[in-house]
């Protein structure tokens, strides 16, 4: 970089660079009989071929990857050839922006270019990409470790092909889904995500603390109880898609911070938002995808509307033989030991249910299927039944065996409420971390009114890894959470100084993988030397490379 500043060019300018082009649209309107296309672009150099006086680079734009062919005396139309000679071969490398004032044409092997008039620097990168290969649509030497690539999601989105499709396909999904509702005449809103009561839903919260006014709060597990408030109020229908937290597990679905749609609407009920969910999803199955079906992990699963409506007691018999209709917590209990399911006391009846559907049941059901009429211990914000006792108007909609909606004839009666926070507070007192609150002033706005209201909460992450056929939340998380990065023991350079090791080449030692001095203890010397040789030259260090004999010392002086 400071080469680059002796030269009169600032490797970080602070100017605008001005484009008129991007790389897919360059390759899709291109014309052979037509005159040639000024154009001026800037991206990431992706690689290099340096072939004398002219060359090729690889430079990838926000939209794709475009070839430019790079020519001196092009470039350098004066005696001064150092644009070309001395910033392109040699100050410049995989990873940096530049931008490219030129026009488009065909080279000789076919490939639609642009062949460069003008080079600006316009990003230094200071650390080398990986460098990952394709041919014939296979990658080589990929960056491909999973852990690395969600903690270095940047760096993925760079280098592996198909990883930004993922999430320019999510913000489809949502964008089509929110057109969808403001459509219906629904209202997006915000609601608090810092919340006294961790309402709406049977989850353990995160806690934190407000210092001014010296209370705990809990980050919102749900929207629910919030919008509900507001179809008191009187709104039509109301719609949230933002953020929800619940201090559990991590696995291949599930995120401590998740996306969820939740939408209410006045005088409806489950059956109507039955048929309103599967034309919505099959909706944006169409929008991105272009059909209206999906394939994910060798499934295809289709979106197209009606789904199969089936009751979970139904579900239950069909995979167990056990019929649970009309039976008591203890002998709900009792199938659960026949069954040979670990349960334990905390479990309500409620509780009991879920575990066998979930165990059961829940991971057969591959075509999105509603399972229907859940018993009233499963529902506390549910209205009963309107003709089977003892059940409520309730679906969860099944795809690909996880649950990816949860919807309700709401619960409007203010008596039957707070009956059933109570029961939820009796298990919390049993035990049950994932009962509810009672929300007094939701049984206060539900005092005043609510008319018939029908609502539901779809999961957005599952509904993108369905949609894209991503197998694993974290593919369709930007930045998913993750365990703390573990710390790498470095030793500093004066361990290595004490060794007769020259300061300067510490840093290309531990790039090397020699993080400690006692690494170096069982090292191949000639191997070594041929490491630092080549970190010597791919970055340009312009060190003198040690001998054998000095690499053998010392490795001989490590333990003295």
């Amino acid at each position: 970089m400071e080469q680059l500043r002796q030269m009169g060019i600032e490797p970080y300018p602070a100017a605008e660079y001005v484009t008129n082009a991007f790389s897919k649209e360059i390759k899709e309107t291109f014309k052979d009989d037509a005159e040639p296309r000024p154009v001026r672009i800037a991206g990431r150099i992706m690689s290099r071929r340096i072939m004398g006086k002219a060359s090729f680079m690889e430079l990838q734009d926000s939209e794709g990857r475009i070839q430019v062919y790079i020519s001196r005396d092009d470039i350098c139309p004066d005696e001064n050839k150092d644009t070309y000679n001395v910033v392109f071969k040699k100050l410049l490398d995989i990873g940096d922006f530049v931008g490219i004032k030129g026009f488009v044409f065909r080279t000789q092997m076919g490939e639609i270019s642009v062949h460069a008039q003008e080079l600006t620097v316009l990003s230094k990168s200071l650390r080398p990409l990986p460098v990952v290969k394709y041919k014939d649509g296979v990658a080589y030497d990929g960056f491909n470790d999973p852990e690395l690539r969600y903690r270095q999601r940047y760096v993925d989105l760079i280098v592996n092909e198909g990883v930004k499709d993922i999430f320019m396909k999510r913000a489809a999904i949502i964008k089509t889904m929110r057109t969808a509702l403001d459509e219906a005449g629904y209202t997006e809103v915000e609601t608090p995500i810092l919340q006294s009561i961790a309402g709406g839903a049977s989850a353990r919260p995160f806690i934190t603390h407000h210092n001014s006014l010296d209370i705990d709060l809990y980050l919102r597990i749900a929207t629910e109880l919030y919008l509900k408030r507001l179809i008191v109020g009187g709104f039509e229908g109301v719609y949230e898609i933002g953020k929800n937290f619940r201090n559990e597990g991590m696995d291949r679905t599930h995120n401590p911070e998740f996306t969820c749609m939740e939408l209410y609407v006045q005088y409806k009920d489950y059956n109507w938002m039955m048929s309103f969910t599967e034309k919505l999803l099959e909706r944006i199955c169409i929008a991105v995808n272009g059909t209206s079906e999906s394939t994910i992990d060798g499934k295809t699963i289709s979106f197209k509307a009606p789904f199969r409506r089936l009751p979970i007691l139904e579900a239950i018999k069909e995979k167990t033989g056990y019929d649970l209709e009309g039976k008591s917590e203890d002998e709900i209990r009792a199938i659960c030991e026949e069954l040979k399911m670990e349960i334990d006391e905390t479990m309500g009846k409620g509780k009991l249910i879920d575990e066998i559907f979930g165990e059961f049941c829940e991971g057969t059901f591959i075509q999105p299927t509603f399972i229907i009429d859940y018993p009233v211990e499963m529902s506390p914000l549910t209205k009963m039944h309107r003709s089977k006792p003892g059940l409520t108007e309730r679906f969860e909609l099944m795809v690909n065996g996880k649950e990816l909606a949860n919807a309700y004839s709401e619960l409007n009666d203010p008596i039957d409420q707070e009956e059933r926070f109570k029961e939820q507070l009796r298990l919390s007192e049993k035990g049950d971390d994932e009962a509810m609150f009672i929300d007094q002033d939701f049984l206060r706005a539900l005092q005043f009114g609510m008319p018939p209201t029908s609502g539901i909460g779809i999961g957005i992450d599952r509904l993108v890894m369905l949609m894209t056929g991503q197998t694993t939340i974290q593919e369709v998380l930007l930045f998913p959470q993750m365990r703390p990065e573990k710390t790498v023991k470095r030793d500093n350079a004066d361990k290595y100084i004490a060794l007769g090791i020259s300061e300067e080449w510490v840093p290309a030692l531990q790039k090397a993988g020699y993080l400690t001095v006692d690494s170096l203890k069982d090292a191949n010397a000639n191997k070594l030397r041929q490491d630092l040789c080549e970190l010597n030259k791919k970055y340009k260090l312009e060190l003198q490379n040690p001998t054998a004999q000095e690499i053998e010392a010392w490795i001989a002086h490590v333990g003295e």
